[in-house]
């Protein structure tokens, strides 16, 4: 039976609100689900997904923010962010760690996965109370990958390394991996959803076989999260493949390049360099080696090429559609547009919507809308006469 009709989103495209609370490379905490008046806005974002037929989207709850001290948590504007979904009629899937981490904690304090773990738990007794019945997704924490390698290689965040890539990467692991295990033990029904860097790393043109191995290694790398996570590796963290219910991946058009050099591999190019890859080849690669539900969990562009790339992922969603990899939908990300983490002053114009930074007015980008409108018209060719939505 396809997969597909087993889908538990609400709606095929959805739309991620960034809500990372993390430090960043100065120190100083951002909290975007405020800079971008999502909070204050949530509503009326809500209303002006449904001109797009758009009716899930990815939220976050922020735990530096609900954590007040060690094991104590309120959960208040959590709450009024699920009732807002109620109101409009929108499925929320919750990041519950998006890079931040509250004030006393990093990725290498011996309480960290303690303290995750009892968050998660909290997490689902109290969104219990509000929606028992319901079917509750969860990204227990985003891009483990990246943010490894942001705090333990470059010091742009916390931990600020150098060196711990590794460290961070395992303790961020054990974390998730007993912070599933809370979520599970709570409700076994929530449905784990990752969401990691999905990359492509080529060797050098007229590499030696010893720089096409060492190309060949780091790409490797991009799967040790969901490795560990489905118990391939590291099987004293006690990962399981059934951790994983669906496989988020997040790409953008700087996902891939050249090893060592960090050249990108500009998607535009035409003819595109012989080590481009396809998207779709790319998540053919995933599928193969998990055997799991894909969602592509973040995708988005910055500036005038928004429009272009809607199209471009729009024709890769509609050749792995046409295959057997049951691809379960799509998430722009951002939806609204967002500022810089370490230059709030400057923003990336990536969103369906820009911000006007004076009062937060939404300003609806036109080509990356009619973009959009396109793509949903191509894919729902070959979605309709097969999904049968939960």
């Amino acid at each position: 039976m396809d997969q597909r009709l087993n889908n538990p989103f609400k709606t095929f495209w959805m739309a991620g609100f960034e809500c990372t609370d993390k430090l960043n490379a100065f120190g100083n905490r951002v909290d975007f689900l405020n800079l971008t008046a999502h909070l204050e806005l949530i509503d009326e974002d809500y209303q002006r997904l449904h001109d797009f037929n758009i009716a899930t989207v990815r939220e976050g709850i922020r735990w530096s923010q609900v954590e007040k001290a060690p094991y104590v948590y309120d959960w208040s504007t959590v709450a009024g962010m699920i009732e807002a979904g109620k109101r409009n009629h929108v499925q929320q899937v919750w990041d519950l760690c998006h890079f931040g981490f509250p004030d006393d904690l990093t990725p290498l304090h011996p309480m960290f996965a303690r303290r995750f773990a009892a968050l998660c738990r909290s997490f689902v007794h109290f969104y219990r109370c509000i929606n028992p019945d319901d079917v509750l997704i969860v990204i227990p924490i985003n891009e483990v990958s990246f943010i490894s390698w942001l705090g333990g290689d470059v010091c742009g965040t916390t931990p600020y390394c150098k060196g711990y890539g590794w460290e961070v990467k395992y303790n961020l692991m054990r974390a998730y991996i007993e912070g599933v295990e809370a979520i599970k033990e709570a409700d076994a029904s929530v449905q784990i959803l990752t969401s990691e860097p999905l990359v492509n790393i080529g060797a050098p043109l007229n590499a030696t076989p010893e720089q096409i191995a060492a190309a060949a290694l780091q790409h490797e790398y991009q799967f040790q999260v969901t490795d560990i996570l489905s118990g391939r590796i590291c099987p004293e963290l006690r990962g399981k493949p059934e951790y994983i219910d669906m496989i988020g991946l997040n790409y953008y058009y700087n996902n891939q390049w050249i090893h060592n050099t960090f050249d990108f591999l500009v998607w535009k190019d035409d003819p595109k360099d012989m080590r481009w890859r396809p998207l779709n080849d790319l998540i053919k690669e995933v599928y193969d080696r998990y055997n799991q539900p894909i969602v592509i969990t973040e995708t988005s562009h910055p500036t005038e090429d928004r429009g272009l790339w809607i199209d471009m992922i729009a024709k890769e969603c509609s050749s792995i559609l046409r295959s057997d990899i049951p691809l379960l939908g799509v998430c722009i990300y951002p939806i609204i547009d967002r500022p810089d983490w370490d230059d709030l002053i400057t923003w990336h114009h990536s969103g369906l919507w820009d911000v006007n930074t004076h009062n937060h007015e939404r300003v609806l980008y036109h080509p990356m809308a009619d973009a959009l409108l396109r793509a949903q018209k191509k894919l729902d060719n070959i979605l309709l006469p097969e999904m049968c939505v939960l």
